[in-house]
């Protein structure tokens, strides 16, 4: 049994250990507010029981459900909602037309409801702590309702406390209480009912999982981005344009895709991408240049520029260009490899050199984003747009 489970079972001792005592303490003491907050740990024994069958429910695997049975934890988190909804019913029912009672064992009372609300407290600060580490919405819908516990034995606190100096505080008291428990369940409520409805993932998340797409040097662009929670778990679905036109290295790619966003966002259950090749109606082509005159640089990464040229390749006509600095032409470490990344942080999709890079670490970065390397014995930016001009992708 997991974390997740063990969290269930405590959960439940908790809320019984909860009721005998507030049931006990009622009995003795006679207090309205302490029966009805009995009746209220009784609301918790059962949200204990169908958080446990949740739990274990999610867990399994199912022919009839290929896309398993995590929603059933979110399930859970509205059925306790609405349980939470039935304690502050109890509680406005109770402040508005039960009569107040005369109580006997004020001292037992104040002791049980004070020990009662600390166990209520403790616990839930765990259940929290132990729902947030494993993603599991119903522990932290659980723990929110022993929260709204804590609250309760408040109230009966208030009510024993009013009750022995001649002050009747526990209707005004219970009134209030009943406020935040109902906001309690509201939240519950929306946050199950967006998962059962299929609501997109935070912002936050989304925002991570394509910031990890857009480090792979082979994705050109990132079409499309969604993605969902069921329980605790994540399903995300993405469309790429890949810089490459290989079957077999784009699978490639996409798997290392795949493992690097379950490797950055936790409890992921399906990563499903498409992919396909960059459009070829465009092509960016890259020239180092020696100078702002035109000179081809005879240097791949001391290249002080690159001149930029996007060609349409069916009539090789020029559809735009630019001059860029480079900037790591005067590094002293991996100026190569750096001004690679560089141009293909650029979108660039080939380039003409006067020297080859055969064995050396920019070719394989080159190559690895899928950047054809055209060699050509070509003295200005000129000639080198020609030999563009006639390439073929």
């Amino acid at each position: 049994m997991g974390k997740i489970g063990r969290a269930g079972l405590y959960s439940l001792g908790v809320n019984l250990f909860l009721v005998v005592l507030k049931f006990g303490l009622a009995a003795v003491s006679g207090s309205l507010a302490l029966a009805a907050d009995a009746v209220h740990s009784l609301v918790d024994v059962v949200g204990s029981l169908v958080v446990l069958a949740g739990v274990f429910i999610a867990g399994r695997k199912a022919k009839s459900f290929p896309y398993g049975l995590y929603k059933v934890e979110n399930v859970v988190s509205v059925v306790l909602a609405l349980l939470i909804f039935l304690a502050a019913y109890e509680m406005v029912r109770e402040a508005l037309f039960e009569p107040a009672r005369q109580l006997s064992s004020a001292p037992a009372a104040l002791l049980g409801a004070a020990l009662a609300a600390a166990a209520a407290f403790l616990f839930g600060r765990y259940e929290r702590h132990i729902g947030e580490e494993t993603g599991s919405p119903s522990l932290v819908a659980d723990s929110q309702h022993f929260r709204s516990d804590v609250l309760s034995s408040g109230v009966v606190l208030i009510a024993v406390a009013g009750n022995a100096v001649g002050l009747p505080l526990d209707r005004l008291g219970a009134a209030v209480i009943a406020v935040f428990i109902a906001r309690a369940g509201w939240g519950l409520l929306v946050d199950g009912m967006r998962v059962l409805l299929d609501a997109s993932l935070d912002q936050d998340t989304l925002a991570k999982v394509r910031s990890t797409i857009a480090e792979d040097r082979n994705v050109a662009e990132i079409r499309s981005l969604v993605g969902r929670n069921s329980g605790r778990y994540r399903f995300l679905e993405a469309e790429l344009m890949l810089r490459t036109r290989d079957l077999e290295k784009a699978h490639q790619v996409s798997s290392r895709i795949e493992a690097a966003i379950r490797a950055s966002v936790p409890h992921v259950d399906r990563v499903l991408i498409h992919y396909e090749p960059r459009r070829g109606d465009l092509c960016k082509w890259a020239i180092p240049l020696a100078d702002l005159k035109g000179t081809v640089s005879s240097h791949f990464g001391q290249a002080p520029y690159f001149y930029l040229v996007t060609v349409r390749p069916a009539s090789g006509e020029v559809a735009d260009s630019e001059m860029l600095a480079n900037p790591y032409a005067n590094v002293e470490k991996q100026k190569g490899i750096r001004t690679a990344e560089f141009l293909i942080g650029q979108g660039v999709d080939g380039l003409v050199l006067r020297e080859g890079l055969e064995g050396k670490g920019p070719a394989y970065v080159l190559a690895d984003a899928g950047v054809e390397v055209v060699l050509a014995k070509c003295e200005t930016g000129e000639e080198a747009l020609e030999e563009v001009r006639h390439a073929n992708l």
